[in-house]
């Protein structure tokens, strides 16, 4: 009963979750910790930390682990199907039938949803920002890292910050000053997940497998080598794949995955469909799964792992550190490329800080300012 419990709640999220990774951390943690109880705070906390030290799709990747926290393996399986089967469907399709798409109301319709996402990251940033940074030093901690990550964007910038945050905590934040109380459940790094993240990355490269292999080996690569998280896995994608559509096809795709609900690794789908023509549902299955199985292997080796870390008193600090240095992390994502990319002018500020309130109020369903916003994309755009 799990699986299907599990399966319809993200199938539901990844029908609705605009804005990408940093929107996706909001929904996640305003649907599974406050709504349903899923789990608490210190154990959202521990996975965020953990999802965003890792390579691979950070938050599909929380996702995964918070089924699996709720259901075992078979929640995180079902998380996974759930939260990319809208985007999956959608991007397939894009690369079916792309031609026959009228611009008019699809531009009307993304504007509406950039406006919905800037709502959704300012709500997570405030939200997520109350609970991990409950002093003054966790809130400098926080605005270090966004005022780092806006004077030098870039993923080495994201994991420097990150690690320069645990270290600082580590030393700096005591225990009674974490949100993340001591946990003690944990184990070891579970070695058979990990082996297989190596063996079939290796067997991938020494086998030709012909057109659905080199999907296979392409994809896996990017999934285990991308860090930052979908806006980063667009031009490591075209890496790897570039010369092999034209680039009008390529930026269908990238706009395309921009604009869909749920993760942004479904671009993966598109590519897929595209570079097997004969196949292209087989070939966009095959690159799906192959992006997303190399973090959803290292979530399984390493969580326990992290856990017993993360329980122990001496790194409660570095916890908390990184933390707050995520809050940073969504307020930087908060302002590029979210609120750039969404708010032209004063008609925009309005409806974005209208939208802001009235999710606040806790008064408009999620699913009601998700309708709203894309129709005032297609009536004002």
């Amino acid at each position: 009963m799990r699986f299907g419990k599990v399966f319809w709640e993200f199938l539901w999220l990844g029908c609705i979750s605009f804005g990408g990774p940093a929107a996706h951390v909001g929904y996640f943690h305003r649907r599974f910790v406050v709504r349903l109880g899923w789990l608490d705070e210190a154990t959202y906390a521990r996975l965020l930390a953990l999802t965003q030290f890792l390579p691979g799709p950070a938050s599909s990747q929380l996702g995964f682990a918070i089924g699996r926290h709720r259901g075992g393996l078979a929640g995180g399986v079902a998380a996974f199907l759930g939260f990319t089967l809208p985007s999956f469907l959608i991007m397939v399709m894009v690369a079916l039938y792309a031609t026959r798409l009228p611009d008019t109301w699809l531009n009307g319709l993304v504007t509406g949803l950039k406006w919905l996402a800037v709502v959704v990251v300012a709500d997570a940033v405030l939200t997520l920002g109350g609970k991990f940074c409950r002093d003054r030093f966790t809130r400098g901690l926080a605005l270090a890292t966004a005022v780092a990550l806006w004077l030098f964007p870039g993923v080495g910038v994201q994991l420097l910050a990150l690690v320069a945050a645990a270290l600082i905590g580590l030393r700096r934040l005591k225990p009674s000053s974490t949100p993340v109380q001591a946990d003690a459940s944990g184990g070891r790094v579970a070695w058979l997940p990990f082996g297989l993240f190596v063996a079939v990355w290796i067997l991938l490269w020494l086998i030709d497998g012909g057109t659905l292999g080199g999907l296979a080996r392409d994809f896996y690569s990017a999934g285990a080598l991308v860090f930052g998280g979908g806006h980063v896995v667009l031009p490591l994608l075209e890496g790897f794949v570039g010369g092999a559509i034209s680039q009008d096809q390529f930026l269908t795709g990238y706009a395309t995955a921009q604009a869909v609900p749920g993760p942004m690794f479904s671009l993966a789908a598109y590519l897929g469909a595209q570079l097997a023509p004969a196949t292209p549902w087989l070939g966009a299955g095959v690159a799906t799964l192959a992006i997303f199985l190399p973090g959803f292997l290292l979530v399984l080796a390493l969580s326990d792992a992290w856990r017993a870390l993360a329980a122990r008193p001496a790194m409660a600090g570095a916890v908390a550190g990184i933390n707050a240095a995520v809050v940073g992390l969504l307020l930087a994502a908060l302002y590029q490329p979210v609120f750039l990319s969404a708010v032209a002018g004063p008609r925009d500020l309005a409806l974005v800080v209208l939208g802001f309130l009235a999710l606040r109020s806790g008064r408009v369903p999620l699913l009601a300012l998700v309708v709203a916003m894309a129709a005032l994309g297609l009536v004002i755009d």
